[in-house]
C-alpha cells in the first residue's frame, strides 16, 4: 500500500488548488473524488485579486484569463428601476490584480485539473467514494470503493477533507455545524450567449420586493439570472423552461442565448465547530457554507487551501513543528465568519419582501446618493490569531503586490520576479545589514527571500549581500504602502499575509526571533487541526 504525504478527499476548486500547491512543492499527493469526471457546470461566479494571485503562483493566469472578465462595478436597483447603490472595484487591487473577475467555473476547473494531472507527484483517483477513515499516531488510513466495486486503500501523513457540506470526512470525524439559520430558496438559471448583449447588466442586484433578482455575467460567454422563490412555489413549476424564459423576458429571448442550466438551490450559512483533528483537516464547503451575496464561497475555500499548503510544506519537510497546523482554524475561522455574517446582512437588505420595509430601505439609500455619499467598501479583516506577531502593528494584513524591476533588467509583478516563499521586504539597507547571520541562515532554510526596495535596482550605490534581491518599485506601490503604514520593513508569509512590520533593525530582529520560536515550538492556539 502506498503512503503519501497528503491525501485529499474532494476534487472541486479547493481540493484542486491544494493538490496543485502541494504538488508543485514536490510532495506526494493522492486525491479521491466520488465523481468519474469534473462537475462541468458553473456554480461560483467570480473571484478576487487574492485568488488571481494564487493562480499566478501556480503559473496558470494566462490559461484562466480566457474565461474571465474584469468587473469594474456593481449596482443595486429597486423595483422602480432607481439606482440605490453603485460600487466600483479597484484595478489593480492590493494583490496586484483586479479586485473582481467574473468567471466561467468549468473552464477554471479544467485548467486546474490539467495542472494537477501534469504534476508527477500528484495522483488523481476519480470515481472513488471514500467510506473509511482511521486516524493513527503516524498517519491516516483511507479506504473507498471505485465504480467497479474494487476496494481502494491509501495511507497518508495528513488528510484534508474538501468534499463539500454533504461529504464523508466531516461526519466521519464526528464534527457538527454551527448554523446561522439563514437559508433561502433560489432559482439559478445559466445561459450561453449567442451574441453580444451590451444592454444586459453585467453585475446587478434587483431589490424588488415582488421578485428579488441577481444578474451576473459568468465569464465572457455566459450569463446568470437568479430569482428568489416564493415559499409556495413548486420546484417543478419554477424549473420549467417556459417559465424560466418568462422570468428573463425583460432581458433575454431565445434568439439571444441558450438556456444551459436551471437549478433550484437553497443557500445555507453554517461553519463547523472544529476544523479537524491533528492529522485530518477540513477545507472549503466541508468546513463552511455561506450565502452568495459576497460571492466568496469558492474564494474562501481556496484561501483555506493556501493557508494549509505552506504550513503542511514546512511540517512535511521537518522545518517546523507540526503544531503550526493548530493555527489553521484560529486564522481562517474569523475571516470566514466575517464574510458569512456580512453576506447574511447584505442578503437581508437586498431581499426584503415587505413593501413598506423595502420603501424605507430605498429612501435611505436614495438619500445617501442625493448627498453624494460613496458606499463603504467591504474590507476583509486581517488575521487576528495564529501564526502572526500578535500585538505588532498591521500583523495579519494582506500584503500588496506591485510591479518591480530586478537588477538584471527583468520587469514584472513582484511574485514573479522574487518567487514563492516567505519574504522580508525592506526599503532601508541598514535594517538588513543588522540581521544576525544565524537568523538569516534559518530564514533561508525556510525558503525565505530578502528584498531591498530601491529607486534604481541597477544602481543601489552600496554593497549588498548576495542573498538580498534588489528591485525597483516601478509604480510606487511599495513606497505608498510603507508611507501609509509608517514602517520600514515587512515580514511576509508565503500566503502574503503579514507576520509583522518594524521600523528599525531591532524590531526586525525581534520579529524573526518570534517567528523562529513559533515555528520550532508552535503555540497551541485554538482547536488542534
Amino acid at each position: 500500500m502506498n503512503r503519501y504525504d497528503l491525501a485529499i478527499v474532494g476534487y472541486g476548486p479547493t481540493g484542486m488548488v491544494l493538490a496543485a500547491l502541494m504538488g508543485r512543492q514536490g510532495h506526494s499527493v493522492i486525491v479521491f473524488d466520488k465523481y468519474r469526471g469534473l462537475y462541468n457546470l458553473p456554480r461560483a461566479a467570480c473571484f478576487d485579486d487574492e485568488i488571481m494571485r494564487t493562480f499566478q503562483k501556480l503559473g496558470i493566469v494566462d490559461a484562466v484569463s480566457s474565461a474571465t472578465v474584469v468587473q469594474t462595478d456593481y449596482d443595486w436597483i429597486n423595483g422602480e428601476g432607481e439606482t440605490l447603490l453603485e460600487v466600483s472595484y479597484d484595478n489593480p487591487a492590493r494583490g496586484g490584480w483586479a479586485a473582481l473577475y467574473m468567471m466561467y467555473q468549468p473552464h477554471i476547473e479544467t485548467v486546474l485539473d490539467q495542472l494537477c494531472k501534469s504534476l508527477p507527484s500528484v495522483e488523481v483517483r476519480q470515481g472513488v467514494a471514500v467510506d473509511g477513515l482511521e486516524v493513527g499516531d503516524e498517519d491516516v488510513l483511507l479506504s473507498g470503493l471505485d465504480k467497479s466495486g474494487a476496494r481502494i486503500d491509501a495511507r497518508a501523513r495528513y488528510v484534508v477533507g474538501a468534499d463539500g457540506g454533504a461529504g464523508f470526512v466531516r461526519p466521519a470525524l464526528g464534527i457538527g455545524f454551527s448554523d446561522y439559520r439563514f437559508q433561502e430558496n433560489w432559482l439559478v438559471c445559466d445561459f450561453r450567449k449567442l451574441r453580444p448583449l451590451p444592454a444586459v447588466p453585467s453585475f446587478r442586484q434587483v431589490c424588488d420586493p415582488v421578485q428579488p433578482v441577481a444578474i451576473v455575467q459568468i465569464g465572457p460567454e455566459h450569463h446568470r439570472f437568479s430569482f428568489m422563490l416564493d415559499p409556495e412555489e413548486a420546484v417543478e413549476q419554477a424549473t420549467d423552461h417556459e417559465r424560466v424564459w418568462e422570468r428573463v423576458s425583460h432581458w433575454l429571448t431565445p434568439e439571444d442565448a441558450i438556456l444551459v442550466r436551471v437549478a433550484n438551490y437553497v443557500f445555507r450559512s453554517r461553519v463547523t465547530d472544529r476544523w479537524g483533528t491533528r492529522r485530518v483537516m477540513l477545507a472549503g464547503d466541508a468546513a463552511h457554507e455561506m450565502p452568495p451575496f459576497l460571492a466568496q464561497g469558492m474564494c474562501s475555500g481556496m484561501r483555506d487551501a493556501h493557508n494549509l499548503a505552506w504550513k503542511l510544506d514546512l511540517v512535511l519537510t521537518d522545518r517546523a513543528d507540526p503544531e503550526i497546523l493548530a493555527t489553521y482554524q484560529p486564522e481562517r475561522e474569523p475571516h470566514v465568519r466575517f464574510i458569512t455574517e456580512k453576506a447574511i446582512e447584505l442578503g437581508h437588505v437586498q431581499t426584503l419582501r415587505d413593501p413598506a420595509a423595502a420603501r424605507e430601505r430605498d429612501q435611505r439609500f436614495l438619500a445617501l446618493r442625493e448627498a453624494r455619499r460613496e458606499p463603504d467598501k467591504i474590507v476583509y479583516p486581517a488575521l487576528s490569531g495564529g501564526l502572526i506577531a500578535t500585538g505588532e502593528p498591521y500583523a495579519g494584513e494582506f500584503f500588496v503586490q506591485g510591479r518591480v524591476c530586478a537588477e538584471d533588467g527583468r520587469e514584472g509583478l513582484f511574485d514573479d520576479i522574487i518567487g514563492p516563499g516567505p519574504c522580508i521586504v525592506s526599503r532601508r539597507q541598514e535594517l538588513l545589514d543588522g540581521v544576525d547571520e544565524d537568523r538569516l541562515g534559518r530564514w533561508l532554510e525556510l525558503g525565505g527571500h530578502v528584498v531591498l526596495l530601491s529607486d534604481d535596482a541597477a544602481d543601489t550605490g552600496a554593497d549588498v549581500e548576495p542573498v538580498v534581491a534588489v528591485v525597483a518599485d516601478l509604480d510606487g506601490v511599495y513606497r505608498a504602502w510603507f508611507d501609509v503604514h509608517a514602517c520600514e520593513v515587512a515580514v511576509v508569509r508565503p500566503d502574503w499575509y503579514l507576520y509583522g512590520t518594524a521600523t528599525d533593525g531591532a524590531g526586525l530582529a525581534s520579529l524573526l526571533a518570534r517567528l523562529d520560536h513559533a515555528l520550532r515550538c508552535a503555540p497551541r492556539s485554538g482547536t488542534p487541526a
